[in-house]
């Protein structure tokens, strides 16, 4: 089942996921039907694996249903509202699942840690959050927040592939670049955040991210267990039959303009549109 890095075999990894995705598909339809509310927050260091965790439960599911927010840095106007003012527009209506990839925990973090807010802002910020949850929470909205926990041997590790994969050195931004100097101060202001933002009514779940694949089954799974849901899945429908209209001409295939075919054959004679 494990490797000797204790790694869980990749076939095995597979066949939980696809387990896990069945679930999914039940949960967004009970989240649609009961019309349920529900925002899942995920944050932790760079290349930790909160894109790869978001990636593995929306490959399965209703966009409409479950989308994903991963906002770019505030314009100039959002600096002059209110903090949590560009993040209210996105929470979940009735029926909608919201992924944060990162949030407004944004001021606690990188905020803080390269100085893009002030001292006052920052203490506010650690003040009213336990107090703007709580009345999402009293409103009736489901929040949960994930927080992915990785050693700095294994971020090194990442960001050296990284940067030698050409298809995957998009991944490292400015602020990463920053972030590998400044290990210790992301350290304190994760331990500060914690101190006032992990509370009995929004807790912060703590992933270990040291393994991609674990961290994928074991957040999933722990997602799936705070929501009670049940099984409405609709049962599979009788396809009306094709209708076809013998007087109807299509064009001939050749005017198409078909795109080159370098993989296969284009048809030669087909009914198609």
């Amino acid at each position: 089942m494990y490797d000797k890095k204790g790694k869980l075999d990749k076939d095995i990894y597979e066949e939980e996921l696809e387990k896990l995705h069945r679930e999914l598909i039940k949960l967004q339809y009970w989240i649609k039907e009961k019309g349920l509310r529900v925002a899942v927050i995920f944050e932790g260091r760079d290349a930790a694996g909160k894109g790869g965790v978001i990636k593995r439960i929306t490959e399965v599911v209703n966009p409409r249903i479950v989308r994903v927010v991963a906002l770019q840095k505030p314009t100039e106007t959002e600096r002059t509202q209110w903090y949590f003012q560009r993040y209210i527009k996105h929470l979940p209506a009735a029926g909608e699942m919201v992924l944060f990839d990162r949030s407004w925990y944004n001021r606690a973090g990188v905020e803080r840690v390269m100085g893009f807010c002030t001292e006052d802002e920052y203490q506010e910020f650690l003040r009213t959050c336990p107090e703007f949850e709580n009345m999402l929470i009293r409103d009736g909205l489901i929040l949960l927040k994930y927080w992915f926990s990785i050693s700095d041997k294994e971020q090194e590790k990442r960001f050296t592939a990284r940067n030698e994969d050409p298809l995957k050195r998009w991944k490292l931004s400015p602020m990463d670049l920053a972030s590998r100097s400044r290990w210790v101060e992301y350290s304190k202001a994760k331990d500060e955040m914690f101190r006032h933002t992990d509370t009995k009514k929004s807790p912060w779940f703590v992933v270990n991210a040291d393994i991609k694949r674990h961290a994928r089954l074991n957040c999933i799974s722990h997602l799936l267990e705070q929501i009670p849901y049940g099984d409405i899945t609709p049962e599979p429908i009788e396809l009306p039959p094709s209708v076809k209209d013998p007087d109807y001409k299509r064009p001939p295939i050749e005017n198409m303009n078909w795109v080159p075919a370098k993989f296969g054959e284009n048809p030669v004679d087909d009914e198609r549109s």
